[in-house]
């Protein structure tokens, strides 16, 4: 029984992990009961020294230190004030007038406000719930097909996942060791083209089956002007002058912020964007101000609305990345930034209250604290999984894999997908994650690349059956009976769940072609990052000898002049020489990057 313990240990750590968990115990309590109880057997099976566990507090100690993780609870507490403020109903409620008008336009506005949303609340839940709460009922009185209605808000709302400042993103580059910040910047141009790729469905249903997505009758639209005008023109001129400002501080960012900076190398094109959009963002605000402030009437109803309630969030988005792209500030100072930031917008807003701040406060530390607790208990796992050399057995199950990297890629993304419809994405991160990191550095494969594309794939996990948690959060808030509506006075049938469920497979399919994306683009994420210097062998040796050689001449030259002889260095001391103009090298190399 012994032998038999020691040869499948690791197996056997699997099996008790998966009964822990299928029991209904808590991930955290599992994982670490897990490991507590395998490293126990393992040390009276004699497979571990009897102080397998005696570095863990430490290990512990470390996770509560760990700063990358503090930026957790300042972007989740940002994310609360700004959904706690009403900020979603007011976007909803004016992204909806501008692209009313259009087929389509309803879909399309809570796509947009959607993504806005995911870059500041970054809470799933928040996100799917005022959607539902508010979009769905406006969709079905207009005649939306309830399953572009449904599908549209739960795939909006997992955009938390995929768009920076994401939780997602934090967590995993916590696991893979890697910068959060190039976490941040590899994430940014997929995230955005999954946002339009949703645009483009709805556009494609707009065009071949219009009578699904209608537009808005002249009646809901509520900002006209006394001439009856819509006011869009006003707007896409103000929109004009701002992208112009955007194009032209975009041509000359570089020779703005490098010297502010005391920087030399051309800035990162995520960098140049976020920028611009800051500064047309600014121009906007500052326009929309100085025309109410002055009563110039230059600008009409829709404009004015449109700016004072996108702009101010969106500064706030921008503000936050340009200054973690930039690397003024580090993730963690950022979403301190952000959260300082929702306060004052909220304070503005006059949503901020005392009761506000006590719930986001709480629900910020649940929060954190459940991931805190899920780490540890994973930690605890890995100190017996490793001891028992996990990660080995781990590799030598993908050593047979055919494809090499494409099979493994392959292989793991059908893996998480699968996993995604069962558990949690905390719970993949700080499971699945840990094991499979190994096996991508043998393998060659960049951990930021690898990072962004689970990432992605991950934000399937809350729309795939059984357990999709934004199908649930609509669920919750969508009508289980039928009801007359208060502006038509029809009456509306139920939502059904089967609807629900129908509604996400279209955007499920999106998200896996933009997996593909990723997966056969690697340029995508790894375009924007920082590159390494690299330098040829056969480069650093010509450089080294040529150091020798000024240095061999250097000397000759100080005998020549008179200088006093020195006395010939120890053999100890001669075999160290060449390590001098190695170490030059090094540093003018560090200089250079």
């Amino acid at each position: 029984m012994t032998e038999l313990i020691a040869n499948q240990f690791v197996p056997l750590m699997f099996a008790g992990l998966l009964f822990f968990l299928l029991t209904g115990f808590p991930v955290a309590f599992a994982l670490a009961a897990t490991g507590l109880f395998f490293g126990f057997i393992g040390m009276e099976v004699g497979l571990f020294p009897s102080n397998l566990f005696q570095a863990l507090p430490l290990r512990v100690i470390g996770i509560m230190q760990n700063e990358t993780l503090l930026a957790i609870p300042f972007f989740t507490l940002m994310g609360i004030i700004l959904e706690r403020s009403r900020m979603a109903e007011d976007l909803l409620a004016t992204v909806a007038q501008v692209f009313g008008p259009v087929r389509g336009g309803l879909a399309v506005a809570v796509i947009l406000v959607g993504a806005l949303l995911a870059a500041t609340t970054g809470v799933v839940a928040a996100a799917v719930i005022s959607m539902g709460l508010i979009s769905l009922p406006i969709m079905l009185r207009y005649g939306y097909n309830r399953t572009i209605a449904t599908g549209t808000i739960t795939a909006s709302g997992t955009l938390a996942q995929a768009i920076p400042p994401s939780l997602v993103l934090i967590v995993l580059a916590d696991q893979l060791g890697r910068s959060v910040g190039d976490m941040y910047k590899g994430a940014l141009i997929p995230g955005l083209m999954l946002v339009g790729l949703y645009l483009l469905f709805i556009a494609g249903v707009a065009i071949f089956r219009p009578k699904w997505v209608p537009a808005l009758p002249p009646e809901a639209r509520i900002y006209r002007e006394s001439s009856g005008a819509s006011g869009h023109v006003s707007l896409l001129v103000l929109l004009a002058i701002c992208a112009a400002a955007s194009w032209f501080w975009g041509m000359n960012h570089e020779a703005i912020i490098n010297p502010m900076i005391g920087r030399e190398m051309p800035p990162a094109g995520d960098e140049v964007v976020i920028m611009s959009i800051t500064v047309g963002s600014f121009l906007a605000l500052a326009l929309a101000l100085v025309n109410r402030l002055l009563r110039l009437g230059l600008l009409s109803k829709l404009a004015e609305q449109v700016t004072f309630v996108l702009i101010p969030p969106l500064v706030l988005i921008f503000l936050v990345l340009g200054t973690i792209f930039l690397g003024v500030a580090t993730p963690t100072e950022g979403g301190a930034m952000g959260a300082v930031g929702a306060l004052i917008m909220a304070a503005g807003r006059r949503t901020l209250s005392v009761s506000l701040l006590k719930e986001a406060v709480e629900n910020t530390t649940k929060l954190s604290i459940f991931v805190l607790f899920i780490l540890i208990g994973s930690t605890v796992f890995s100190f017996t999984f490793n001891a028992a050399d996990g990660h080995i057995w781990v590799e030598h199950l993908f050593d047979k894999l055919p494809g090499g990297q494409l099979g493994f890629l392959l292989f793991v993304n059908l893996l998480v997908f699968v996993l995604g419809m069962f558990i949690d994405f905390f719970e993949i991160a700080f499971i699945v994650i840990p094991l499979l990191v190994p096996v991508a550095q043998s393998l060659d494969i960049n951990l930021i690349w690898f990072g962004v594309l689970l990432a992605m794939n991950m934000q399937t996990s809350f729309l795939t059956p059984p357990f999709g948690f934004a199908l649930f959060y609509l669920r919750s808030v969508a009508a289980r009976e039928d009801y007359t509506d208060e502006v038509t006075g029809e009456r509306i049938p139920a939502v059904t769940t089967s609807q629900i469920y129908k509604g996400s497979i279209a955007f499920i399919i999106l998200q896996l072609i933009m997996v593909s994306v990723i997966l056969f683009n690697p340029g995508l994420v790894l375009g924007n990052l920082d590159k390494a210097v690299k330098v040829d062998d056969a480069q650093v040796m010509d450089m080294l000898n040529n150091m020798q050689d000024l240095q061999m001449g250097g000397e000759e030259e100080s005998h020549e002049a008179g200088a006093a002889p020195t006395l010939e260095p120890p053999p100890a001391a001669e075999e160290a020489e060449p390590e001098d103009p190695t170490k030059a090298l090094e540093e003018s190399l560090k200089k250079t990057e």
